[in-house]
């Protein structure tokens, strides 16, 4: 039997990206997304449009995609709920989000030199994807405020034990446990690994299972 129902969001299953930026003063922003996919080399990230790394994209025209796997929820979950953007704007205040400029050291985690943009790397990452962007269009219904960015990578950076030995571009599908984002929660070998403050900014009701005063 199928029930037609009005879901908050229709998050099945998608991979969780760590995005990094740079402010017009230099410094580096670093935000979690998770609508993100990919066609050969290009890749399309779904956005809202009043956010600070909407801002630097536009602006700048470079990014570095940092792929987390899901040992890293931890860090990853630090994130949430936060805003490089020193105005915080109405929608997100009301989900409980804050500004904060350096979002590196309180994920706990290491900017690491790119080869051919500005933005840092992760460095705790194993999958950095360095890219600029090709454009942005507007999505979603009139007023929805959600932009996709359409960006092409230009550098792949690996760790060595993900690639199956004797090989420089195989990745081992094995190997690679990437941190995914279902509903709002995550996910890591098809296991729930750490509710989220973001599903509590949305609203979400607690799950029985769920890891109670942790989140996103």
């Amino acid at each position: 039997m199928h029930r037609v129902i009005h879901p908050r969001v229709l998050y099945f299953g998608t991979p969780v990206v760590l995005l990094s930026t740079v402010n017009e003063d230099g410094s580096p922003n670093l935000s979690p997304m998770s609508s993100a996919w990919w066609v050969g080399r290009s890749c399309m990230l779904g956005l809202d449009g009043t956010s600070k790394t909407t801002e630097n994209l536009g602006r700048t025209g470079e990014c570095v995609l940092n792929l987390p796997a899901s040992e890293m929820v931890e860090a990853v979950d630090r994130l949430a709920l936060l805003t490089g953007s020193r105005v915080v704007p109405p929608h997100k205040l009301e989900k409980g989000y804050r500004y904060e400029p350096e979002k590196f050291a309180t994920a706990g985690l290491t900017p690491w030199p790119s080869d051919e943009v500005a933005p840092p790397r992760v460095a705790e990452c194993p999958i950095n994807l360095e890219a600029r962007i090709d454009r942005i269009h507007p999505f979603g219904a009139d007023g929805s405020g959600v932009v996709a960015v359409e960006v092409r990578i230009v550098r792949v950076h690996v760790q060595e034990g993900l690639l199956i030995p004797g090989s420089s571009r195989h990745l081992d599908p094995d190997k690679w446990d990437p941190l995914i984002m279902k509903f709002l929660e995550f996910y890591g070998g098809g296991t729930n690994v750490h509710s989220s403050r973001l599903a509590r900014g949305w609203g979400a009701p607690e799950r029985r299972g769920a890891h109670l005063g942790r989140g996103f």
